[in-house]
Parts: structure tokens; C-alpha cells; sequence
């Protein structure tokens, strides 16, 4: 897959980040086309193989800012890991994909503090979980969900999958 056919537009919205995870950009971008690319094999998404350019948003961001917005968008008055904002929602993204120079797919917002103590609890790194919620992240923006255990299972195989192939290990094993 082209380095430069996608675009993953990361926002610092928390300095903290850098320290946290000095190589976050380069891992985050590593995960964003390794996802992309292993969706494409694995799946019939016809806009995963137009010459269009792929775009997501990822924001670095903190408890406060995810709180307010699952509050705000979810009804859930908590900070949480990851919140996905999935374009492919909307209903006209189908109608508008074959004008569309770029596919923007949606926002990704991930909470350090969240992320860093469930990656203690986890005993797992902070690297490795990073890139298990990027992951998850993406595959929401692609139409993927876990509402059912039927759901769930499917999208687990492919986050486990994409690790796996990123040298990380099953984030579902005990």
C-alpha cells in the first residue's frame, strides 16, 4: 500500500503524549495502513479499492476532553479509552463516495490516562495497547461494530489479526 495514498491527521490535544509515547506518530501511522490494508484483503468494501485517498482524524487526547464528549455524543457522563466518530454513519457517505477525491472515514479520539492505567491493570505496553485502540478505532470507522456477541467476535478477530501482524499479542487473552 502507498505510504502517501492515506492520511491519517494526528492532533496533539495533549502534551503529555509525547512523553507517554515518544514514536506515537510513527506507530499510530504504521497501524492506520497495516489496518487498512489487512481490511482490504479480508473484506468486500468497494471504496478500499478506488484510487481515493483514505483519510481519518486522531486525536491524542485526554480524560477531560473524552469525558465531555461521551457525555455530550453518548449520553455516558465518563471518560472512556476510545470514542470513534464513523462518516460511513451518515447517510449520504454512500451517495457521495464516487465524487469524492478523498474518503474522509471519520474522528478518533483516544484518553491517556484511561489508556495508561488500563494498559497497568492489563500489564500490558503502553505501546501495544495504543495500538490495539487505534486499531478498534479504525475498524469502527470502517463499519465495523460489537453490539452483538456475534459482532464482537468478528471485529475481535480482525483487531487480533492486525496485531498479530503488527508483532503485538492478543489483547483477549487472559
Amino acid at each position: 500500500m502507498a505510504m502517501n495514498k492515506h492520511q491519517l491527521n494526528i492532533l496533539l490535544d495533549e502534551p503529555l503524549w509525547e512523553k507517554a509515547l515518544p514514536q506515537v506518530q510513527k506507530t499510530a501511522d504504521i497501524v492506520f495502513l497495516q489496518s487498512l490494508d489487512y481490511v482490504k484483503k479480508q473484506e468486500e468494501i468497494d471504496f478500499l479499492n478506488t484510487d481515493q485517498k483514505i483519510c481519518i482524524n486522531l486525536s491524542l487526547s485526554n480524560d477531560t476532553e473524552v469525558h465531555k464528549l461521551n457525555k455530550e455524543f453518548r449520553h455516558m457522563d465518563k471518560a472512556t479509552n476510545v470514542l470513534s466518530f464513523a462518516n460511513i454513519d451518515d447517510e449520504d457517505f454512500i451517495a457521495n463516495l464516487p465524487e469524492a477525491e478523498t474518503i474522509e472515514l471519520g474522528d478518533i479520539i483516544i484518553a491517556l490516562e484511561t489508556m495508561e492505567r488500563e494498559a497497568t491493570e492489563k500489564q500490558i505496553s503502553l505501546h501495544d495497547h495504543f495500538c490495539h485502540l487505534l486499531t478498534h478505532g479504525i475498524l469502527h470507522l470502517l463499519g465495523f461494530d460489537h453490539q452483538t456477541d456475534e459482532e464482537a467476535d468478528y471485529m475481535e478477530g480482525f483487531e487480533i489479526q492486525i496485531l498479530k501482524n503488527l508483532n503485538i499479542n492478543n489483547p483477549y487473552e487472559e
